[in-house]
């Protein structure tokens, strides 16, 4: 962790740039202006007296997703994938009323989910709706794919699948299932949950060992171009497949973590330093880095 710090996020991302991944509002605006595919923004909610005109402004939506622009490590995501009676239904199918999506609203502006603790602003964003293989693989929640891409390089990836121990989100850390992936295909190496490794999933007691990610290539791209988009040398980008419209970027994180190794079974140091090995001053397109990246670590 700490070479990870010192060696490759301090060296290699600059901190005027960290807002980009640490502010999901900025990012998903810096992404439309370079014609990356996300979520289509529904709103956004920023002082507490909005907050009491939302069951206005949601009649029209049936499925959203609310998050703090400044949330971290899943926190504060709510997930509403239908509404049944006047209540919402979570992903999880558990139904809560206005009141509590109000609540969660004034806890998101308070800062309760966000870094530091500083007032947020809540996003409200189109919900993913998975590709087929995907619901029936997963529990509840969108699974998704987490990319390490240094200097625009893939050099590691990983499919989270949540489970009801994560109840629908897909955090390692809260107990969803990482799934190593091979940056050369997009097949499945390993899974682990809660560090373990397993060989299907807890929930849905599908195999994980024959996973093959469609549109891998386009995947990689998407991953490859947040260089461009950012700035920065040193990212996790996060990305989901749905089922109409294809891959889309979710989110950056300047700091990601390091349990995608564990999902790989293998370490990132060898990969890093093979890139840092590149002429430093050559940079190639997008798809020249992607290309480079699935004959290098394929």
């Amino acid at each position: 962790m700490n070479q990870r710090n010192v060696s490759y996020v301090n060296r290699y991302n600059t901190r005027s740039r960290y807002p980009l991944a640490d502010d999901k509002l900025k990012t998903k605006l810096q992404a439309e202006k370079f014609r990356l595919a996300t979520p289509q923004l529904l709103g956004v909610v920023r002082y507490q007296y909005e907050v009491r005109s939302f069951e206005q402004m949601s009649k029209p939506l049936y499925e959203f997703v609310i998050k703090p622009s400044k949330g971290a490590g899943g926190k504060g995501i709510l997930v509403i994938k239908d509404r049944d009676q006047g209540l919402y239904v979570k992903s999880s199918g558990s139904r809560i009323d206005i009141y509590d999506v109000k609540r969660h609203l004034s806890n998101i502006l308070a800062g309760l989910h966000s870094l530091a603790g500083n007032p947020d602003v809540a996003i409200i964003e189109d919900l993913v709706r998975p590709a087929e293989m995907f619901e029936k693989l997963s529990y509840a929640g969108v699974p998704d794919i987490r990319v390490i891409v240094f200097k625009g390089y893939p050099v590691m990836a990983m499919l989270r699948l949540s489970t009801r121990a994560s109840d629908g989100k897909a955090n390692l850390h809260k107990g969803a299932v990482g799934v190593g992936l091979d940056i050369g295909t997009g097949q499945s190496l390993h899974a682990v949950q809660y560090s373990r490794l397993v060989s299907r999933h807890p929930d849905t007691d599908l195999p994980l060992n024959n996973i093959a990610l469609p549109d891998w290539k386009n995947l990689m791209l998407l991953a490859a171009r947040s260089f461009e988009v950012t700035k920065l040398g040193y990212i996790g980008v996060d990305l989901v497949i749905d089922a109409l419209r294809g891959p889309m970027l979710l989110e950056f994180n300047a700091r990601p973590g390091l349990s995608i190794q564990v999902a790989n079974g293998m370490g990132l140091l060898p990969r890093l330093r093979r890139i840092e090995g590149l002429d430093p001053d050559i940079l190639p397109s997008p798809e020249e880095r992607v290309a480079f990246a699935m004959r290098a670590f394929g």
